[in-house]
């Protein structure tokens, strides 16, 4: 499978572009007017605790003050059974908190106690005592050769999980993005201790950044960029990132880099409710506030066999198209799927195995719960905040 990613710079906006072998899979955006919150943290302050909710607002300085919910609450003593939220918070007082959600209409911003602080390889977690290695490293030896790394690297009381960037890598390389990470937190506590609440403790980086820490391995075949000062910029970054990937880095001089890969077309396809297949079946997606239905038609294909493997085909097919879709259009929540009704319960399990594979892809955890005794398909996705909300609608603007 090939994997590009584009990034297409505006005055006013920056766009990134995932396609896997050509076919458009995610998209995210970043306004160079509008400032990004998710990822910082703040020294806050409790404004208001509800105890029949089992939350309280913090002022973290914006317009509206941020939500936290007690499941997203580190209590300081660990955990000692069920508590209420008034137990372990007051009116007035200071906590570190972390953005994980941007405010939208009527409601502020979600926080959360647990931090995490990215690096190229490693992801410190400052409150929290664990270990965990990236599930796209499948290679068992690796995985606990990378384990044995982060239990020694790990300082006392943190966690440590350790990113698929990581894989190969020696415990030099690994133990230097720890102390850069380790040398943050302490400044970061540093900037905790002093000034007026609420403040700003630390920002993350913009997209750029963003893309080349996270996303940008060797596992991508190419970045192309269409803007001189962006892809001067991602290689400097990358000096110190990933010197071993700039030449997979290209810079863009013509035209229109999103009409050249046939990006808008796509974004368009995407916008609709019914999506076509090349075999003539299509899907129907539903979407309400609760969960996300995805119907599944056999529509113009009659096969050419029987009946059975008619069906097979038209869900294999559609189980691809669907997990393409959920990233692309960046689905949370709930969603069911109603796959044509199958008899034969090896083609059931064909089409889970073929969704499970296609959902890989994904960086977002999702779980796959089975059918149910109506033969509907239900599983979850977490929302993937480094996509803009409402991404692939906004982008109607630019056909």
């Amino acid at each position: 499978m090939s994997k590009e990613f584009l990034i297409n710079v505006s005055p006013s906006e920056t766009w990134m572009a995932v396609l896997e072998d050509g076919k458009l899979v995610e998209l995210s955006k970043e306004s160079h007017s509008t400032q990004r919150h998710i990822g910082n943290i703040y020294r806050g302050k409790v404004e208001n605790v509800l105890p029949g909710m089992q939350a309280a607002f913090i002022d973290i300085g914006m317009e509206k003050n941020a939500f936290l919910f007690i499941d997203d609450l580190r209590p300081e003593n660990g955990d000692q059974g069920p508590v209420s939220i008034s137990d372990l918070l007051h009116e007035g007082q200071e906590i570190i908190v972390q953005l994980v959600k941007e405010p939208m209409g009527n409601k502020g911003a979600r926080v959360v106690t647990n931090l995490t602080i990215p690096g190229r390889y490693l992801v410190l977690m400052p409150n929290v005592d664990y270990i965990g290695i990236s599930r796209r490293i499948e290679d068992e030896k690796e995985r606990e050769r990378l384990k044995k790394v982060a239990m020694q690297l790990k300082p006392p009381g943190m966690g440590l999980i350790v990113r698929t960037a990581a894989e190969g890598l020696t415990e030099e390389e690994l133990e230097a993005d720890r102390n850069f990470l380790f040398n943050l937190w302490q400044k970061i506590l540093k900037r905790a201790k002093k000034g007026p609440t609420p403040a700003l403790l630390f920002h993350d980086h913009d997209l750029l950044y963003r893309i080349l820490r996270d996303l940008f391995t060797t596992e991508v075949d190419r970045l192309v960029i269409d803007d001189l000062p962006t892809y001067e910029k991602a290689l400097d970054l990358l000096a110190f990132l990933g010197p071993h990937l700039r030449d997979k880095v290209h810079l863009f001089t013509g035209h229109s880099l999103f009409a050249l890969y046939g990006i808008e077309q796509q974004i368009e396809e995407a916008l609709r409710r019914k999506i076509w297949l090349e075999s003539g079946a299509y899907l129907v997606f539903d979407q309400t506030e609760a969960l996300t239905v995805v119907d599944v038609n056999t529509g113009k294909y009659t096969g050419s066999t029987c009946l059975e493997d008619t069906v097979l085909h038209t869900n294999l097919a559609a189980a691809k198209e669907i997990a393409r879709q959920i990233r692309l259009r960046n689905i949370g929540g709930i969603i069911i799927i109603d796959f044509i009704d199958m008899a034969d319960e090896e083609n059931r399990k064909q089409v889970l195995d073929c969704l499970a594979h296609e959902l890989q892809k994904d960086k977002v955890k999702t779980n796959i719960l089975g059918f149910t005794s109506l033969g509907l398909l239900e599983m979850t996705r977490k929302k993937n905040p480094a996509q803009s909300e409402g991404t692939i609608t906004a982008t109607l603007f630019l056909l």
